[in-house]
């Protein structure tokens, strides 16, 4: 009998005999999940045991699977669950749900990690976007096109919406249950479920995204409005995650968009990039950074995470960049990717918030927040917690990113010109006082030249630094 992992749901982890798929729901009481992304697991959970080969098997613990009658699963996509299958002497089929295999990284690689080199060898290997030898379009990477803002009255695109049904009744029955138990305690608000939980589902949000929002989706990706939480994002991250969708299955559709003139190879390029690049690069460095990598702090970044951020309390802030993401993951148990580093991330590297804990913090409250997806992303990329073994320099911002990229700025009662007083925006302000405070760390990095001189030409930097000290108010 084949042993399912719950973020393995799709046709393609389907081994064609009896399936034992356990629901585990004391994961629930050891970390606190977003209210949705508990209800998304388990409904996806309970979707494919509708299927008759499929027996579900509630548990206590994964221990309990030592008596089962299981031999064989595809390996499995994090340490802990890979772990599992060894105690339980499976037999371990090659992992699924990647574009690549973790040898075929390893060849790819070379020297160093870098994502452009593994991203055009994805290419040149899956022959996606190719023609002949040479990339679709004339380049690479399209990269410097799509950046623009969002117009002020936004752009108004329907976002694929999903039909509850009874089984998400009864999966908030449960969960609701667990609540008033005191087995489980969750953040974030209840639903209704927005993310694709079941095979059909999942084929329906990726045809939608083709319809609707791969075709604006290059120019806006990096964009962010106060009226509109997806904007031209796919919604299919948590579907993937799950193993609902076969990443490569995506790509052929979005490719097939571009060959038959529905969408522009500059939004085409940068989603596929998205998903044989960057989702499979951060999966590769899971496994090659290793589990020590959960406690790199090279900055010394010890502050705990603020209680509006660990709670979810939009309220509790009065920037509107801060409060608006904030309120977007306890609605939604999701943000895109500029929210989450330059807003987000952003703000937590300024501040020095612990990276591990912040790691966790993504991973309970985000519906796509899985072990392998986050550390590389957050440890890496967001906080510079590995001292540059993900990116080349720490990717703080001040106010004028924000001001330029959002229209989240007007309104604000904090002015992202101003760097001190009053009205100084805490992420300009952040910003100044994030460089002063590691510049023995990272003034030798020469990508950092320029924002260091213009640290030293500032007259204003010991009001600022005294300032940032004493505020308790973003």
């Amino acid at each position: 009998m084949q042993l399912l992992f719950a973020d393995q749901l799709g046709p393609h982890f389907d081994l064609g005999g009896e399936i034992l798929l356990p629901e585990v729901l004391s994961q629930f009481s050891k970390r606190r999940y977003h209210r949705q992304k508990a209800h998304l697991i388990l409904y996806a959970i309970r979707a494919r045991a509708i299927d008759a080969r499929v027996k579900l098997l509630s548990l206590q613990s994964y221990r309990e699977l030592s008596s089962a009658q299981v031999s064989k699963a595809i390996a499995p996509t994090s340490r802990p669950m890979l772990a599992l299958a060894r105690r339980l002497e499976l037999e371990l089929l090659p992992t699924r749900g990647f574009c690549s295999s973790r040898e075929e990284f390893a060849a790819s690689k070379g020297k160093g990690y870098l994502l452009e080199t593994f991203y055009r060898n994805q290419r040149r290997r899956l022959n996606v976007l190719m023609d002949g030898a040479e990339p679709a379009g004339g380049e690479w990477n399209f990269d410097h096109e799509n950046r623009k803002p969002v117009p002020k009255q936004g752009i108004g695109l329907r976002h694929f919406e999903v039909v509850e049904n009874d089984l998400d009744r009864e999966v908030r029955a449960t969960l609701s249950e667990l609540e008033r138990s005191g087995k489980a305690s969750f953040i974030g608000s209840d639903g209704p479920r927005k993310f694709a939980g079941s095979r059909t589902e999942a084929l329906g949000a990726l045809e939608h995204f083709i319809e609707w929002q791969l075709p604006l989706f290059g120019p806006y990706e990096d964009a962010v409005h106060d009226q509109e939480w997806v904007l031209a994002h796919s919604m299919l991250s948590a579907p993937m995650n799950l193993g609902l969708l076969d990443p490569m299955e995506v790509v052929a559709a979005v490719e097939a968009a571009y060959r038959e003139g529905k969408a522009s190879i500059q939004s085409v390029e940068g989603f596929i990039r998205q998903i044989i690049g960057w989702r499979d690069y951060v999966w590769h460095l899971y496994w090659e950074f290793g589990e020590e990598y959960l406690d790199s702090n090279y900055l010394d970044a010890k502050e705990s995470l603020p209680t509006w951020l660990r709670e979810l309390n939009a309220s509790a802030i009065e920037s509107n960049c801060l409060s608006h993401s904030v309120k977007s993951v306890a609605t939604n148990a999701w943000a895109h990717h500029i929210q989450r580093l330059m807003i987000l991330g952003n703000f937590a590297l300024q501040r020095g918030l612990d990276p591990k804990a912040m790691n966790d913090w993504f991973i309970d409250a985000f519906v796509d927040g899985t072990p392998w997806v986050m550390p590389a992303n957050v440890i890496g990329m967001s906080l510079f917690a590995d001292g540059g073994r993900m990116s080349t320099k720490p990717y703080a911002a001040g106010g004028s990113y924000i001001n330029k990229m959002t229209n989240l700025c007007s309104g604000c009662r904090f002015d992202p010109k101003l760097r001190v007083g009053e009205n100084a925006c805490p992420m300009t302000a952040g910003y100044w006082n994030f460089l002063h405070r590691n510049q023995t760390l990272l003034n030798k990095n020469p990508r950092m030249n320029q924002v260091f001189a213009g640290l030293r030409k500032l007259g204003d930097l010991p009001e600022l630094v005294e300032q940032e000290r004493q505020r308790d108010s973003f």
